[in-house]
């Protein structure tokens, strides 16, 4: 299979997490003239890290105070090349400035707002190829009868509108979602937004079509010419190696794009058999996979 270019997921390494968007970390760089940049805005489940790169310590003095919890004693006093993080349990809008200043360049604001969701799950968080998983959660301003967008990244591919949700009671919303190949999806409402990941692995289906003769065909949206499938049998509660196949044939109905192999082997009748696309071969857009275990 072509290798394809990584989309910025959270690959699905991760990427394939499963859960809400990722704490965001923004950065504040203090220098002799003053913050960089001195206006951020983030939601209560992110930080902001103030980081010093002056020679000489500074100050960090906030108003209000109320809500703002740093890795260390308020007003902060950050030493030269050193950097302390702060989180806003609040919302809102919170002033910081350095008193030994008063510079314009060194006041700032840090915008806080509440995130879009209060939880956002993918259930499961790994499909095989042609099934749904439910993606859910609830909006963290619990309000009903809201739209929440829902917009799919599919590896190697733009963002693309696929669904507009309405939340019911408490906020809650729900989604079918038919991932392709492994894909982010990213809610927004209102100017939040929150991301989750849905990872994907091929279907994959091993027969026996005669004496020590068997065909694995593989079905995803793209296709594994070129690649190998392992041939394992189960030896002792663990699978053994018997020989590697390269897929040959490849055909296409709608969009669904199946790659298959036929060979031989000859491994003694009787014993549990399967077939294994390892992370390598299927990376950077499907999740490894087996196929269905079989008699040889």
């Amino acid at each position: 299979m072509r290798k394809l270019l990584v989309i910025p997921i959270v690959v699905l390494a991760l990427v394939l997490a499963g859960s809400a968007a990722g704490k965001v970390t923004q950065t504040v760089t203090i220098t002799k003239t003053g913050y960089t940049p001195n206006a951020v805005t983030i939601t209560t489940d992110d930080a902001v890290v103030f980081k010093n790169t002056d020679t000489v310590a500074h100050t960090v003095v906030f108003n209000p105070t109320t809500g703002v919890n740093c890795g260390g004693t308020l007003p902060l006093a950050i030493p030269a090349g050193q950097s302390v993080s702060c989180s806003f349990s609040n919302a809102g809008k919170f002033k910081f400035s350095d008193p030994a200043s008063n510079k314009k360049a060194f006041k700032g604001t840090v915008t806080v707002t509440l995130p879009l969701v209060s939880s956002l799950t993918a259930t499961p968080k790994t499909v095989t190829y042609g099934r749904t998983s439910t993606i859910a959660g609830k909006l963290a301003s619990g309000q009903s009868g809201q739209a929440v967008q829902i917009r799919a990244e599919p590896c190697n591919a733009a963002p693309t509108v696929v669904a507009t949700v309405t939340t019911t009671a408490g906020g809650a919303f729900s989604y079918q979602a038919k991932p392709s190949s492994n894909t982010l999806y990213t809610l927004s409402s209102k100017g939040l937004t929150s991301s989750i990941s849905v990872g994907v692995k091929p279907r994959m289906r091993l027969a026996k079509i005669g004496a020590h003769r068997y065909q694995v065909k593989i079905f995803a949206a793209h296709n594994f010419l070129g690649e190998r499938v392992t041939f394992q049998r189960s030896s002792h509660k663990r699978w053994v190696a018997v020989k590697r196949v390269s897929l040959h044939t490849s055909s296409t109905k709608g969009t669904t794009v199946m790659t298959s192999a036929k060979f031989r082997s000859g491994i003694k009748a009787h014993q549990h058999v399967r077939a294994s696309l390892g992370p390598k071969q299927v990376s950077p857009c499907y999740v490894a996979a087996h196929s269905n275990t079989i008699r040889s």
